[in-house]
């Protein structure tokens, strides 16, 4: 080999070694500047398994509106309260990595009123106490928060009128908001107004409603008020997403699909 040759092998390989180490700077910095959106709640936002669909969280969904600047980490789990949440150690796991420019989303109140002591919580007093964890937890890492008042339930009265069904809990989280300046997103009252136009009979395609050999995950069928179907997580994901963009809480480019109808199950993943 000439050293005419050498040295150009030696240039090329000193630009492919130049050329990757600008696309490795580049990935870390796309790394860094990737805004995180924590979920922190129960089963109506948690994550479903491919032995579980067509079940899905609205946690769950939340990707198919934000692009790929914003990478959605669903914290939330089933059975959980603020109280249990934190007993547990799953807010000190998102704690542990959430950074200045991350979002936290909040969202409890079905655990929080039932009786058992490791999950009631009071909403004029503990309730707040336990939403503070999560505010100010966030806050001291240079994240934002964010409380989400709790979906409703499938609930209609005699009369065909989707009535609510969590008690204090909304308006003692929206008090919280108010007197913390906290970024709030009034599910229970956006949730309850869907149910209404859609009706008893409609929200059945947002509900876990499904026939005996509908699905194989399902054989004897299922009839459930509180969880959601691919396409009722899509829609309340919706229902989280429009105001998160309405006001402001990341960037309009990060959003997409807000007006877009008839969005396809199949964008929901579920894992192994």
């Amino acid at each position: 080999m000439s050293v005419h040759s050498s040295r150009r092998g030696l240039l090329t390989a000193a630009g492919v070694v130049g050329a990757a180490a600008v696309l490795g700077q580049a990935n870390l910095a796309n790394a860094a500047t990737t805004v995180h959106v924590y979920v922190a709640g129960d089963s109506t936002a948690s994550i479903y398994t491919t032995s579980q669909a067509p079940r899905a969280g609205w946690g769950q969904a939340l990707p198919i509106f934000m692009t790929s600047a914003v990478s959605v980490v669903d914290m939330a789990k089933s059975g959980r309260s603020s109280k249990s949440f934190v007993d547990e150690g799953w807010l000190a796991q998102i704690l542990a990595k959430i950074t200045s420019g991350d979002i936290l989303l909040i969202s409890f109140g079905h655990n929080d009123e039932k009786t058992d002591a490791t999950l009631h919580t009071d909403p004029a007093t503990t309730y707040k106490q336990y939403l503070s964890m999560y505010i100010d937890g966030a806050r001291a890492k240079g994240a934002r928060p964010v409380l989400v008042t709790p979906v409703e339930r499938r609930r209609f009265d005699s009369s065909g009128r989707a009535v609510t069904s969590h008690g204090a809990y909304p308006g003692a989280m929206r008090e919280l908001a108010a007197a913390k300046g906290t970024p709030l997103v009034d599910l229970s009252a956006s949730s309850l107004a869907l149910w209404n136009s859609l009706g008893p009979t409609g929200t059945k395609t947002c509900f876990l409603y499904l026939n005996a050999g509908e699905s194989p995950n399902y054989p004897s069928g299922v009839q459930d008020d509180t969880h959601f179907k691919a396409h009722g997580a899509i829609e309340v994901a919706r229902l989280v997403a429009t105001p998160l963009y309405n006001q402001s809480v990341l960037p309009a480019a990060d959003f997409q699909r807000l007006t877009t109808t008839n969005l396809a199950d199949s964008l929901i993943v579920w894992p192994a």
